[in-house]
């Protein structure tokens, strides 16, 4: 039985906590990254092999796999596969230190969500973490007659598909993870741009423009996005 927070005079409500699998061999890597994660609100195992990432996987359900492609044993992508023949859902962000082409493909055709190469900008994997959990926590998202599949990364409008670009809907995204709340400019950036800075946001102007005029949002009299100025965005429950 579930109980609300204040249900129950004593009992204190804990916040589900996304459980993170860390595989990483150098621990020059996987100590201030697993750091990291927990400051940011992750419960984070650290395997430091295939053989023992995959003995984890078994044993413990997880919110998202962070996979070192290069690992002494069993092969990264040989990991991935065996995740992905138990689970077909939870994100799998591959680390790796080739860069080419050819190897990001086979990491993403082995079932791979994202890539990062090393070095990596520690924000930057951070920011690529928190939207993988977002798209798989939420599943759909319905706001107003907008409905929003993560997943499949398709938009309707009262069940008419809306065609929107890759940064349109994310940004469309994020907002709909927050409906109801205002999502500062900072964040917009740092997790629709991969970019952490407080300086001109002007990128994200531009493709709020063309996101409204595509859902036929008046901006002077906004229906679904609200700018709260010097604040940032609010996606509107109704």
């Amino acid at each position: 039985m579930s109980v609300a927070p204040g249900d129950v005079e004593g009992l204190a409500y804990r916040p589900v906590v996304p459980r993170v699998l860390l595989v990483e061999d150098d621990s020059a890597i996987a100590e201030p990254l697993g750091r990291a994660l927990r400051r940011d609100g992750h419960d984070v195992e650290v395997a430091a092999s295939g053989d023992a990432a995959l003995a984890r996987w078994t044993t413990a359900p997880f919110d998202l796999v962070i996979l070192d492609l290069g690992l002494p044993d069993v092969d990264g992508l040989e990991v991935c596969r065996r995740i992905r023949t138990s689970d077909r859902h939870v994100p799998v962000l591959m680390l790796t230190a080739r860069s080419e082409e050819l190897d990001v493909v086979v990491g993403l055709d082995s079932g791979a969500d994202d890539y990062v190469t090393k070095p990596f900008r520690l924000a930057e994997l951070l920011a690529r973490v928190r939207s993988r959990l977002r798209t798989a926590d939420h599943g759909d998202i319905d706001v107003q007659d907008l409905r929003i599949d993560p997943a499949s990364r398709r938009v309707w409008q009262a069940g008419v598909p809306v065609e929107l670009t890759v940064k349109e809907f994310d940004l469309l995204r994020l907002l709909a993870s927050e409906a109801g709340n205002v999502v500062s400019r900072r964040r917009i950036m740092r997790e629709v741009w991969d970019i952490d800075w407080e300086a001109s946001t002007k990128t994200v102007d531009v493709h709020l423009t063309s996101l409204r005029r595509k859902l036929g949002d008046d901006p002077s009299h906004p229906r679904y996005i609200t700018t709260v100025r010097g604040v940032g965005l609010r996606l509107e429950t109704a």
